[in-house]
Parts: structure tokens; C-alpha cells; sequence
């Protein structure tokens, strides 16, 4: 039998077999069953299934293993053994009469904190080795986490192993986790153990075709695996509704876009794959523009700007000052407190997203009314509770239309418990996955790109750890940070080593106190707060106005404290207290801080 690396080299594109899952639920009697447990339970069906397969001309077989990773994850070794073992028979057995290769399959390993990913796939590539498996196939991953390890360790244990991972990315290239498929894609490929990366699932033939014109040639071996079409549902069955003729021809086009190795996913069956073999036989009948991305040279709109982001990069000290959204649809308070902190030299407002899980008026839609009406930066909080990719997605979009490029991304607070029976929250990834997923668009869709923001909560007990995941945040693409408050020497201290830590702006936390009640309260109840006993005493017996007065020496004294480690101040607003935050912006202006 010819070696892969020859084969792949020298002969026509490797032609995978189709779908086992959608193809073994479709028989009489097994929509409700597991498909992997039919190695074991029901092994004539499989080898009937990977035989339909050979016949119609495909030279490389999965096995019946996609699930295995989740088995392991929830501890059943035994039983991902077993499955394992059945498997690897059964297609091993098949794919001999037609000197066929034979692939072991695994799917995405879910996060478990007993058994990392990266475990989770040496663990199965050991129980291949065992079978005498050579070839595998990581297929449908949502990231590359824990790829560079099984690779490495692959080949340490197998060194003539061959090696794909394919990614499963929707028609606009991103995975359900927000990374994008181009980066995923340049970031495997340079792992000299990782021997074809590339695409399958998630989106049919035509979009996976567009997508792989728009990677143009990149001397990757490259893996295409598309869904037969898209689910649609008749009664009480999900069914793929594309032709194989069709499916067979995207497939060569494909192929013709650079791909070495194509097979099919989700939908697809026998017939699918004897027409893409039909396909790939004939002659090359069509020709292909070339792709349009963001170099082709076409007319786009001139990149808008972005004031905010060019003062930071100047070295212009800025202030950000956060004004609640309103809870109701009354905003003539909102917009005149907003023109107030304009004109007394706010360089941006802040808008939290819906804080502590209670809704109020969405803050991205009141950015651009900011934006539009009183020529002011927004700056709107981004949660990643309550949407999903898509619905993060198209509120980007809508941002940047309506010019508003600068977003501070939080994986923010969760639904109060009292309210969980009625309100369930969504929760697709945390901040630093959407800081990524940003970036992604930034890189590939945008015109003006985001600057990203990260908070940076300096009261952390244990700061080492929120240090390093502000890191993470940077090496997402967070620019910059807005701190939680400083009212204690250690946030102070904290913030200092932030300084000499990151790389990106910082924006130190300023919050006016107001009261004794509001102290021991935000000291009590508040997470993420820290005022020291000393600044708490200060404001025993004081009445109102004493206490605003206190409250703007204080709070101008700790900005001038860690001005020199600062780009830039974060002032919130307490209690819709406008009039008092103007005075800290004046005070902060007329001392040149």
C-alpha cells in the first residue's frame, strides 16, 4: 500500500468516506441510539456502512469513535476502550479489500478540569497505537487548544504518524468558541508535527468553497470535509437536503482552490461520495476569479476616526467617565448628564451593560446615540452574558457603522439568583475568547478596526492571578485596561505592578465615596471594591455636602498619587451624581493632572 505522504505527493486528491452519525441514525430504528455504540451493540450495520463507502470509491475510512473524547472527559475509560477496540476492527477489517486507508476519528474534547483536552487526546491516541492505527484525524474542533501537545507527543510515540486537524468554522470562518478559522488555520499549520489542517462541518459545500478561495495558496496541505447542505426539519427528523450531483461538483471545485484531501461530513452518504469521485475524475471544466478580500484593491470606504484611540496613542492623558444606562425609556437625564461631563472635559463615557445582571437601556444602542447626537467617544461595556456569536457579531457591525470603535469586553455578571427560574443567562465564551474573536474581525471584516478594552480589578486578593489573566487579554488583542477603584494602598501598590507588567494603556479606577453608609456598603457587598478603614473614617458625621466635598479632595488626591503610572483616569459616577463628577473634572483639569 502506497505511503500517505507519497500518495498525497504524486496521485489525485485524498477522497474521504462521508457522514457515519446522520448516516447510521437515517437506518430503521437507530435515530435514538448512540452511533458509536454500534461498533459494539450492532457491528454488521457499520461494516455495511463502511463498505457502502469503499464502494463508491472513497481511499480513506473514518472510524466509528467521534464521541470517544467525551467518554473519557466523564470518566468511562473503559467503555472508550471497548468502543475503541470494536471500531478500529471493523473498519481495519473492511478497508483491506480495497487497500484503503484507515483513519482514527476523534472529535472535540469537552474542558474538564480532572482532564484537560490536551490529556484527553494523548489518551485516545494511545488506544489507536494499541490497535495499530498510523493515521488520525482531529475533526469538528472549536479551537486548537491542547493540539500542539497531542502532536507532539504523537510523534514521539509514532513518529511516522500522519496527522490532520480540521476545524469546524461557519460561512463567516469562526468557530462556535469566536476564534477565527484563518488563524487557527496559519497558527496549526507551523506545527512542523501536524501533517494537513483544514475545514469541515457546520457550513455546506458552497461556503466552505468561498472560504478556502478567500486563504489563497499557502502551501498547506489542506483538508476540506463540508456538510452535505444545511439541516432543514421534516416531522420529527433533521435532514440534509443537497444532491450528491451538486455536492460532487463544489467538492472538485474545491479541490481545484488548493485542497489535497476532501471528504464529506454532516448529511452526506455513499451517493455523495460516488459522485464527488465522479467529479474528481473528470476534467477541470470551470475557471476561478480571483478571490476578493481585503487586499484585492477594490474601493472601500476610508477607515473612520477613532479620537479616543489617537489621544492614548499620542500620550495625551484622557478621562473616561461611566454614567449608568437608564432603567426605563426616559433618557433626557442620561444625554444632559453626558453633555455635562463633555463640556467639563470628559474624553469619553463609559456605559455599563446591564450591571449586576439587571437590564436597563442597552448600552451599545445608546453609544451611537452618543456618537450621533453630541460628538462624544462612547465607550459601551460588552458582556458575554445574554448572546451568542451571531448576535455578537451583527452588534459589532452595527457599532462600527454607526461609528463607534472602542468597546470594553467583560464576561460579566450573572443573573441574580432570585430571577434565574424566569431569566436564564447565555454565556458562549469569556472575555478573552470575545477579545479574540474582536481581533478576528478587526483583521478580516472591518474597516476601522475596534480598540479593545479589559478591566483590571486591582483589588483582587489575590493580584498575581488577575495579572495574569490580563496578560491573556493582551495576547488576545486587549489594548488597554480600566481598573477598578483605588481607595486603598495595596490597589495602589497593585496597580504600580500592573505598570510594569503590561503593555497596554491603562486607566486608573477613581470612585467618589459619598457617605459612611456608601463605604461600608461598597466594602461589604460590593465585589471587586477595597476602601481602606482610613478613607471609611474620614467620612463618619459628615452631612451631604461635606461628604461631596471629601469626596473630590480624595478623589483628586488619589489621581495625582497614581498619575505617573497611569495613561489616563476612569471615573464612575455614584448615584447618578453628575454635578459632582464635574467638579473632580474640573479640579482634575485645573491642576493639570
Amino acid at each position: 500500500m502506497t505511503d500517505i505522504r507519497t500518495y498525497l505527493k504524486e496521485g489525485a486528491p485524498l477522497l474521504f468516506d462521508g457522514a457515519m452519525g446522520t448516516y447510521f441514525a437515517s437506518l430503521p430504528g437507530r435515530a435514538e441510539e448512540r452511533c458509536e455504540l454500534a461498533a459494539i451493540d450492532h457491528p454488521e450495520e457499520v461494516s455495511s456502512i463502511h463498505r457502502a463507502y469503499l464502494a463508491a470509491g472513497c481511499r480513506a475510512i473514518k472510524t466509528d469513535t467521534f464521541t470517544v473524547s467525551v467518554d473519557l472527559a466523564q470518566g468511562r475509560e473503559d467503555l472508550a476502550r471497548r468502543i475503541v477496540e470494536a471500531s478500529c476492527r471493523l473498519a481495519r477489517e473492511c478497508a483491506g479489500d480495497y487497500g484503503a486507508y484507515v483513519f482514527a476519528d476523534i472529535g472535540p474534547a469537552p474542558e474538564n478540569r480532572s482532564l484537560t483536552r490536551a490529556e484527553n487526546y494523548c489518551r485516545q491516541a494511545d488506544l489507536f497505537l494499541e490497535q495499530g492505527i498510523r493515521c488520525f484525524l482531529l475533526e469538528t474542533l472549536p479551537s486548537d487548544h491542547g493540539l500542539r501537545k497531542l502532536a507532539q507527543y504523537l510523534k514521539s510515540r509514532c513518529p511516522e504518524a500522519f496527522l490532520i486537524t480540521s476545524f469546524a468554522v461557519s460561512f463567516d470562518g469562526a468557530t462556535r468558541e469566536g476564534d477565527f478559522g484563518q488563524t487557527l488555520l496559519q497558527r496549526t499549520a507551523a506545527l512542523e508535527e501536524i501533517d494537513a489542517v483544514g475545514f469541515n462541518c457546520v457550513s455546506g459545500p458552497h461556503h466552505l468553497l468561498e472560504y478556502v478561495r478567500g486563504l489563497g495558496k499557502n502551501g498547506i496541505t489542506l483538508s476540506v470535509m463540508p456538510n452535505a447542505g444545511y439541516p432543514t426539519v421534516s416531522g420529527r427528523r433533521t435532514v440534509f437536503q443537497g444532491t450528491p450531483k451538486y455536492f460532487g461538483q463544489k467538492l472538485a471545485e474545491i479541490c481545484q482552490a488548493g485542497a489535497r484531501i476532501v471528504g464529506g461530513c454532516c448529511g452526506t452518504t455513499p451517493a455523495h461520495i460516488a459522485a464527488a469521485r465522479a467529479a474528481l475524475a473528470a476534467p477541470p471544466r470551470l475557471t476561478y476569479p480571483v478571490s476578493r478580500d481585503r487586499e484585492s484593491g477594490e474601493a472601500r470606504s476610508a477607515a473612520s476616526v477613532n479620537t479616543l484611540a489617537e489621544k492614548l496613542d499620542s500620550g495625551r492623558r484622557v478621562v473616561a467617565v461611566e454614567l449608568d444606562p437608564p432603567v426605563d425609556d426616559d433618557i433626557s437625564f442620561f444625554l444632559e448628564g453626558v453633555r455635562d461631563l463633555r463640556d467639563a472635559g470628559a474624553d469619553a463615557v463609559t456605559i455599563a451593560d446591564c450591571p449586576i445582571g439587571r437590564p436597563r437601556a442597552d448600552s451599545s444602542l445608546l453609544a451611537c446615540k452618543l456618537k450621533r447626537e453630541l460628538d462624544i467617544e462612547p465607550l459601551p461595556h460588552m458582556t458575554c452574558r445574554d448572546r451568542n456569536l451571531n448576535a455578537t457579531k451583527a452588534l459589532l457591525l452595527g457599532l462600527s457603522i454607526e461609528q463607534v470603535h472602542n468597546v470594553l469586553l467583560v464576561t460579566g455578571d450573572p443573573i441574580p439568583s432570585e430571577d434565574r427560574d424566569a431569566v436564564k443567562s447565555v454565556f458562549n465564551f469569556n472575555s478573552r475568547r470575545l477579545a479574540a474573536y474582536v481581533t478576528g474581525l478587526n483583521e478580516t471584516v472591518l474597516q476601522t478596526p475596534f480598540r479593545i478594552f479589559g478591566a483590571l480589578n486591582v483589588n483582587a486578593v489575590n493580584f498575581e492571578v488577575q495579572l495574569r489573566a490580563a496578560q491573556e487579554k493582551e495576547d488576545s488583542g486587549v489594548a488597554g485596561f480600566l481598573t477598578q477603584p483605588v481607595l486603598s494602598r495595596e490597589a495602589a501598590d497593585n496597580l504600580i505592578t500592573a505598570r510594569r507588567t503590561l503593555r497596554g494603556h491603562i486607566l486608573g479606577g477613581i470612585y467618589p465615596v459619598v457617605s459612611h453608609k456608601n463605604a461600608c456598603f461598597l466594602n461589604n457587598e460590593i465585589a471587586g471594591m477595597r476602601i481602606c478603614d482610613e478613607i471609611v473614617s474620614l467620612y463618619e458625621g459628615k452631612d451631604r455636602e461635606a461628604a461631596e466635598d471629601l469626596a473630590v479632595t480624595i478623589s483628586t488626591r488619589i489621581a495625582g498619587e497614581i498619575a505617573p503610572y497611569v495613561d489616563g483616569f476612569y471615573l464612575m459616577t455614584p448615584f447618578r451624581r453628575v454635578a459632582l463628577m464635574v467638579r473632580i473634572l474640573q479640579k482634575l483639569r485645573s491642576r493639570g493632572v
